[in-house]
């Protein structure tokens, strides 16, 4: 008796080992690429950050010393970056997927052709952005009577000699926040497109026999809730979009640091000390801290939006 029990043990445990074994092997591909591509970078950063390293040299450990200067002796990041950041962050984010938001729901409502074509054409410009900034978005704004606004405005007799838009800290910082909010419309956009069209259609039938009256209600009381997951994502992407998004102000000025540091935000400062300065070390701490704030705003949209047990 005992033997067979041991033996059904034993075939029991080879059982699982097999499916542990093929459960381990399913993830390898997952883990090997998110342990090169994530994990170890990152690991990297933080590493880096805590030496002075200049490319050349070998780094040298100076602890939190790096850290301690971003907060404390760098007035460019603190009078400058950090706010614009910020301010980017706050009007970029929640604009731009609030936005999303109310255009894919609005695409939702037509036909199958033109709403195709009028989502391939709201979601290419996330795709082409850097190219539709170089040629398009330089021309309207040009610092000469050859760029479309100025031409426009002394056309009109509104101004007597052309204005320098992506040159000036006045115009410059709310002409990027117009062209990302432009540029805004990605993966996430198409995430709440897709929510919308594969909703279940008995919850609006059981939500109107309920008592919504209107079209307000129904998106507020059954749209949203029933794609949370979509939502989650299409926050998480803008999250991520928006502080890492700091090509514009650079293409659009043509210059790093921004004229005056207008429209310099983080990752512009990291690529000025990293690769204009080759003061790697002081870059990474930057990249940390721009890490630490992904990480603390997608808390927040975890919250807002995670499915609750």
């Amino acid at each position: 008796m005992d033997q067979m029990i041991n033996s059904e043990k034993k075939k029991f445990n080879q059982m699982k080992f097999k499916e542990n074994l093929s459960l381990m092997l399913m993830l390898m591909p997952y883990v090997l690429l998110f342990s090169i591509f994530i994990a170890l970078p990152v690991a990297v950063a933080i590493t880096l950050s805590l030496t002075s390293f200049n490319v050349i040299q070998t780094p040298n450990p100076i602890g939190l010393l790096n850290f301690i200067n971003i907060f404390t002796q760098d007035e460019v990041f603190l009078k400058y970056v950090l706010p614009n950041t910020l301010m980017y962050a706050i009007i970029i984010g929640p604009g731009g997927y609030i936005l999303a938001f109310i255009l894919a729901w609005m695409i939702a409502q037509i036909q199958k052709g033109p709403r195709t074509i009028i989502a391939l054409a709201i979601y290419s410009p996330s795709m082409v952005g850097g190219v539709f900034i170089s040629v398009v978005w330089r021309t309207l704004f040009s610092g000469d009577e050859s760029g479309y606004i100025n031409a426009l405005l002394m056309s009109w007799d509104m101004i007597d000699r052309p204005i320098q838009f992506l040159q000036s800290p006045e115009y410059l910082m709310n002409i990027v926040i117009i062209v990302a909010l432009w540029s805004s419309m990605g993966v996430g956009f198409l995430a709440m497109l897709a929510g919308i069209l594969n909703g279940n259609e008995e919850l609006y039938e059981a939500a109107y026999i309920e008592g919504i009256r209107n079209k307000f209600q129904e998106v507020m009381y059954v749209t949203v809730p029933m794609m949370k997951p979509q939502m989650l994502f299409g926050a998480v992407m803008s999250i991520v979009g928006t502080f890492t998004n700091g090509y514009i102000g650079v293409a659009l000025s043509g210059s790093n640091p921004t004229p005056q540091n207008a429209a310099q935000l983080i990752t512009n400062h990291i690529d000025d000390f990293g690769f204009i300065r080759y003061e790697m070390g002081y870059a990474a701490a930057l990249s940390v801290v721009l890490l630490i704030m992904i990480w603390v705003f997608s808390k927040v949209a975890y919250r807002l939006f995670a499915e609750r047990d």
